[in-house]
């Protein structure tokens, strides 16, 4: 949800900024680009080095740098329009005050007034000074100026007292924020079933027949739609270990049968149906109880077709369901897909060709051309899987979606 984002957080003088550390750590090792900017009171807290040595960028904390008798200029501007969303955090009831009120007196304030994206801010303070009329106030101003307000904790706070105005736990402000950018997200609410990989279709005990698909197609569609804020199911043949994150639900599965099984719990909840997997289209009609020995030159396997997954969904389709096929050719690849595209009762199919260099399994690119039912074609370059499966979410989502 972070990666490639670009966070500017903002610390303030109170004795929650020792977890802003944490804080910047959990932003990097998400993906994030990180900038610091400090009020002058927060330096007695945490200290810039360390959170430029976390972030791998200047700290920033006064307008006017001085270095060898030089002065340069923190441009309060530029900070504030580099970055895709701004974190106050710790937010003391000072800072908080001034942020609705419009008064600019430090960096972070003048940071805050040039930030034209979603500003966030977790409340720190005594319970006291938290359940002041006037902190409520200036919460609901900040509320009605778009400002997103994470909610603080109860429990034992500086003073020695308990009660609520602890700042969210670092893991809790990220979280609360990844929340909040996917309630905005194209896919937010939909349901999306995705199929990767190979099939086996097992010969004897120990071999099989199957395919070259590695599932990283499928994998970086299943991922993608994930990130754009789907609900994800992801039926997968076997294939070497792929991370994703946890909320994807990866089912595993060997066989077509297996397969075709899994996708028929599934299909009838589902919104989208995107079939990436490369299925067997033949089986073995008997799988041999031992292992087959050596004997003649030759051996015959009499195959069965298996079941056409995506045409089976294509029968069972409901009306708003979307039904997305892949078909990977090697030859007169723009008349298969089309025929495939209308057979099958699809409202889109992509071309994989095996004609294009660097597209097809087993490379880290791939080169898609997709059809809809309404005659659209929408062309995507050679390029990574992943910024594939972006560009084709993204054009399913303009035509279809």
């Amino acid at each position: 949800m972070f990666s490639g984002k670009r966070i500017l957080l903002g610390v303030c003088g109170g004795i929650a900024a020792y977890k802003t550390a944490n804080l910047v750590r959990l932003f990097i090792k998400a993906g994030a680009e990180v900038k610091v900017v400090m009020t002058p009171a927060s330096k007695d807290f945490v200290t810039p080095l360390t959170l430029a040595t976390l972030s791998k960028n200047p700290v920033h904390f006064d307008f006017i740098n001085e270095d060898n008798g030089e002065l340069s200029w923190n441009n309060h501007v530029d900070l504030g329009k580099w970055a895709d969303l701004m974190v106050v955090a710790p937010a003391t009831a000072s800072t908080l005050s001034k942020m609705a009120q419009g008064t600019c007196d430090n960096l972070l304030l003048a940071t805050y007034l040039s930030c034209p994206s979603p500003v966030y801010v977790a409340p720190a303070m005594d319970l006291d000074m938290y359940a002041h009329p006037t902190t409520a106030a200036t919460l609901k101003t900040l509320q009605e100026h778009k400002v997103h307000v994470i909610p603080v904790n109860s429990g034992f706070l500086a003073s020695g007292l308990e009660g609520e105005g602890r700042m969210a736990e670092p893991e809790e402000i990220v979280a609360f924020i990844e929340n909040k950018i996917r309630e905005s997200l194209p896919l937010k609410g939909r349901k999306i079933l995705v199929t990767a990989g190979p099939t086996r279709e097992s010969i004897d005990p120990v071999r099989f027949l199957s395919n070259r698909s590695t599932g990283t197609m499928g994998y970086q569609i299943a991922l993608k739609a994930f990130e754009l804020g789907a609900e994800v199911v992801l039926i997968s043949g076997p294939v070497c270990p792929i991370k994703l994150p946890s909320p994807i639900q990866r089912i595993e599965v060997e066989s077509a049968f297996e397969m075709s099984s899994e996708v028929r719990k599934y299909f009838s909840s589902s919104d989208c149906f995107v079939s990436t997997a490369a299925v067997a289209d033949f089986t073995p009609l008997v799988v041999a109880e031992h292992k087959i020995k050596k004997g003649e030159n030759s051996l015959n396997i009499e195959l069965k077709k298996t079941e056409d997954i995506l045409a089976s969904a294509g029968k069972l389709k409901s009306e708003g369901q979307i039904l997305i096929g892949f078909a990977l050719e090697s030859d007169n690849g723009i008349e298969s897909a089309k025929s495939k595209l209308e057979r099958k009762n699809l409202d889109a199919i992509a071309l994989n060709s095996l004609e294009v260099k660097g597209s097809g399994f087993g490379n880290s690119t791939n080169q898609l051309t997709l059809f809809f039912k309404d005659s659209k074609q929408v062309k995507l370059p050679l390029a990574d899987k992943s910024i594939i499966a972006a560009q084709f979410w993204e054009a399913l989502i303009d035509a279809v979606l």
